[in-house]
């Protein structure tokens, strides 16, 4: 197929645009607008990343993607497309669009800064996926407070002659009390604030964003002991980290998949624990009386991604850890579980995303605030403070080591 002379833009995509958004060559091609192309060498590495289980259902989902869209597709390859160097794949990728003549001014789509840099050496044109990059880190600019009622987006905040108030979808209320929940009292003005969004009967979504320490998964557990066993306004809490490895291995450990996932999610227990000590919370164990306190999967399950993807989540409290390591694709299969009768907090940290293909601004977290942002169900708080964990987490920060 020979290009030249065309208007069209003729788009190269790479592995962690694919991984990112399954439908970006739906999306590039914009009708039949524009030409795509994926080098050779993409296969490859997404052959190697369908073995990756966190990863499995995505890669599943670009492969769809490609062979709905193959009529539209243009591969290209070189020589030395057979190459097993799979460590240096995008020496090869950026070796099949030069060598592919029938493509006029190629620009590689690409979130990989240093993959655009090797490519601007080469004179080789690049962009990022102009929908990966929502707002600068959404999730902390955007702290859930105005400065002004006008405009403010429903459930946010803004400070009136000292103290805040919280902008509801039925009017101003002042908050000039403290959140008593489960014993917990917050140390913070904001973590209160967090509290009054995750306990209002009329925001059915909450994120949390703040650095280590500052108890965002405290204060949900807290909150989900409170509104799940006192008010009884939910019949069980869930407990999602979507980071853990899961893979085959976990089926070789021994007992249910609460015990499976012990290992993973140990600190999340460790703090339920703490919690039961300052206040009872039995029914959420099997027999809160034995020293190795074991889950009552009835009221409390802990699981990983991969089981939640086939649910439908109805009457109860779901606790979503560390989303800021999930992709835009996983928060959207993930929110679409949750049916009638449930709240859900979503918790997270944009300045620490471990997912090799997101970054700061490009992740779970900042999509849920982009996205959500407006509704009148929906609440956003930062977390934050001169006291977070302790004296030495206090040094971490305000040092900025």
């Amino acid at each position: 197929m020979t290009l030249e002379g065309s208007k069209k833009k003729n788009y190269v995509i790479d592995t962690n645009v694919l991984i990112e958004n399954p439908n970006s060559v739906l999306a590039l091609r914009n009708g039949n607008e524009n030409n795509i192309f994926i080098p050779y060498h993409v296969l490859m590495e997404l052959e190697t990343l369908k073995n990756t289980p966190k990863l499995r259902h995505i890669v599943s989902q670009v492969i769809t993607s490609l062979i709905e869209n193959r009529d539209h597709i243009t591969f290209i390859r070189n020589g030395n497309s057979d190459s097993p160097f799979t460590h240096i794949v995008d020496n090869y990728i950026l070796r099949e669009i030069e060598t592919a003549q029938d493509i006029q001014d190629p620009i590689l789509v690409t979130n990989d800064r240093l993959l655009q840099l090797q490519a601007s050496l080469r004179n080789i044109k690049s962009e990022e996926l102009r929908d990966s990059k929502p707002f600068e880190s959404e999730s902390q600019l955007y702290t859930g407070f105005v400065e002004e009622p006008r405009n403010a987006p429903p459930n946010s905040f803004l400070w009136r002659d000292g103290k805040p108030v919280m902008l509801s979808p039925e009017g101003e209320r002042p908050i000039g009390y403290v959140n008593d929940v489960w014993n917990l009292k917050p140390r913070t003005v904001y973590q209160n604030l967090a509290l009054e969004l995750i306990t209002s009967g009329h925001v059915d979504l909450v994120s949390i964003q703040s650095e280590a320490g500052f108890g965002k998964t405290y204060l949900a557990l807290a909150a989900a002991l409170y509104l799940v066993l006192e008010r009884k306004e939910y019949d069980k809490i869930f407990v999602v980290k979507p980071t853990i490895e899961i893979g085959a291995k976990l089926g070789y450990l021994p007992g249910d998949i609460a015990e499976k996932m012990e290992p993973y999610m140990k600190y999340i227990f460790d703090l339920l624990v703490k919690l039961h000590r300052q206040r009872p919370a039995n029914k959420v164990f099997l027999n809160p009386n034995d020293e190795a306190l074991r889950l009552n999967v009835k009221k409390f399950e802990i699981l990983p991604l991969g089981y939640v993807r086939g649910m439908n989540i109805e009457n109860a409290f779901v606790i979503i850890d560390e989303a800021q390591n999930l992709s835009r694709s996983e928060v959207r299969a993930l929110l679409t579980r949750m049916g009638e009768g449930v709240k859900c907090v979503c918790l997270g940290d944009t300045s620490q995303v471990d997912n090799p293909y997101l970054n700061e601004a490009n992740n779970g977290l900042n999509w849920i605030v982009r996205k959500f942002k407006g509704f009148s169900n929906y609440g956003h708080i930062v977390l934050k403070g001169d006291r977070s964990r302790g004296p030495i987490t206090d040094m971490v920060l305000k040092s900025k080591l």
